[in-house]
């Protein structure tokens, strides 16, 4: 009995369902709106094109390796006329083409190259350039020993844009990554501090060597210590000598002479006697006599043994040159006599540094042996030769030593203030490229684009760079990696004279050619 009951109620509910259906598509059929009546004209595909690559067509329905069906396209979705391919181009290297389409070793299809996409003209490369070594060329295609091929050179494209000669356009990127920096030149005022290292040496107005005018002995040496301070006049030695005796001798007898005939008649005789008293006496003193001894003699009449040599001026005995009882000659070196109230220091400036020192500029100096103490002096003389061992130049500077305290010999620190300004056109010293004939700057013309142009400088002080010519307050130079940049304005401008020689070998074959 329970399976009869299961089986009626099974049959009840697929009665149940069907008869829903039912009910529910009839309703639906009354209530739908009536179709539209299909199109007169049924549209036709022209082909079917692979939906992942669409340069693959099929003329029939297809599926790609994936099972995606081909999209169909219709007349009316190409365009009037479809541009023909040129070429094909492999994908992973565009320098291998195929005139038919292709795939390469990876199964990637080669890119159809169609006429718009082509260069009206391809320039000739000029010539080819080892990619290791762009020094080495070639006029034909070559490889180096690694088997890379060289790199073809073509023309500058902007040959019509007046720029000059060298100039260098390069990737902003690789104007980055090189270290590329740029300045503006500026207007300003230079001045220069010099700093070098002096020599106190004596000043040479100020020192006297005294040597006799006669032969003769030393009788007493009154000042017999070199170092020893001496005042003008102070009494240094007593000489004998024969020949200074006779003089006085006859000094004498020439003023008994002149005494006694002053009183004559006859003028002439007067006038004898007188001047030969004058010519003995001046003789003595040409012999260097002192005056008192000369006075004393006068007055005395009598000859003395000893005569005196004085101190000419205040100072310091630097040298004695001989002792008592020593025999001197006019050749001897008696004393050597420095007044060092007023020294001199020599310091030795290289050749860029003298244009900036002249007469007159003051000077400031330091000793070791007197710390924390700073002299003033001043530029005295600038020496006009050159010291060819050293090359530099001599100047003289002049300071006052009242007290003594600079002592010859001594070195010293020595800041030169330089009076000279020098209103100019400056750029930094690292922006100038000195080759050897000429000094050049690299001006930078626009974003990436660099000019090689020759100037003239003049000083430089503080790191700062005088433009002579060449450079106009405002632009833009190249400060750093410029000597990357000046061996690619090198190739560039050799790459012009080629071009340039061979317009020229053209023009004169073609001339030749005519009839």
């Amino acid at each position: 009995m329970n399976s009869g009951n299961r089986q009626l109620m099974a049959t009840a509910a697929i009665a149940l369902i069907i008869g829903g259906g039912g009910g529910y598509w009839i309703a639906f059929s009354k209530s739908a709106p009536p179709v539209a009546a299909a199109p007169a004209a049924e549209r036709k595909p022209v082909f079917y094109r692979n939906p992942m690559n669409p340069a693959i067509t099929s003329p029939v329905p297809a599926q790609d390796e994936m099972g995606m069906d081909y999209i169909p396209v219709y007349a009316d979705e190409q365009s009037a006329e479809k541009p023909k391919p040129v070429f094909f181009r492999n994908p992973m290297n565009p320098a291998i083409t195929s005139p038919v389409p292709a795939q390469d070793e990876m199964g990637m299809d080669y890119i159809p190259v169609y006429a718009d996409d082509q260069p009206t003209e391809k320039p000739k490369p000029l010539f080819y350039r080892n990619p290791m070594n762009p020094e080495i060329t070639s006029p034909v295609p070559a490889q180096d020993e690694m088997g890379m091929d060289y790199i073809p050179v073509y023309p500058e494209g902007g040959a019509d844009t007046g720029a000059p000669s060298g100039t260098v356009r390069i990737d902003p990127t690789i104007v980055q990554n090189i270290g590329v920096r740029t300045t503006t030149a500026q207007r300003s005022t230079l001045s220069h501090d010099i700093r070098s290292i002096g020599r106190v040496t004596y000043d040479e107005q100020r020192v006297a060597r005294l040597h006799p005018k006669y032969e003769g002995w030393v009788e007493k040496l009154f000042i017999d210590k070199t170092g020893d301070r001496i005042r003008k006049g102070d009494m240094l030695l007593a000489i004998y000598s024969p020949q200074l005796v006779s003089t006085q001798e006859e000094y004498l007898l020439a003023l008994n002479n002149a005494e006694s005939l002053k009183d004559s008649p006859f003028p002439d005789v007067r006038e004898g006697a007188a001047s030969l008293l004058r010519s003995s006496k001046e003789r003595l003193q040409l012999l260097d006599v002192p005056a008192h001894q000369i006075e004393q003699l006068t007055a005395e009449r009598k000859v003395m043994k000893e005569l005196h040599i004085h101190s000419p001026f205040d100072g310091i005995v630097m040298n004695i040159g001989a002792r008592e009882g020593e025999r001197i000659t006019p050749q001897t070196e008696l004393y050597m006599i420095a007044d060092l109230t007023r020294v001199w220091v020599i310091v030795d400036l290289y050749e860029d540094d003298i244009p900036w020192v002249r007469i007159g500029d003051t000077a400031k100096m330091e000793v070791a042996g007197i710390p924390g103490r700073t002299f003033s002096g001043k530029v005295a003389y600038i020496y006009p030769y050159l010291e060819a061992k050293t090359r530099t130049v001599k100047i003289r500077l002049e300071f006052a030593n009242r007290e003594l305290a600079l002592k010859p010999e001594m070195f010293a620190n020595v800041d030169i203030h330089s009076s000279k300004q020098v209103d100019a056109v400056v750029v930094p010293a690292e922006a100038i490229v000195r080759t050897g004939t000429q000094e050049q700057v690299f001006i930078q013309r626009a974003p990436g684009e660099f000019e090689p142009r020759k100037v003239t400088v003049g000083v430089t002080a503080d790191g700062r760079t005088q433009i002579v010519s060449g450079v106009e307050a405002g632009e833009t130079v190249v400060t750093s990696s410029q000597f990357l940049i000046d061996s690619e304005s090198k190739l560039k401008e050799a790459t012009a004279k080629m071009l340039r020689a061979g317009s020229q070998d053209a023009g004169n074959t073609n001339t030749g050619d005519k009839p």
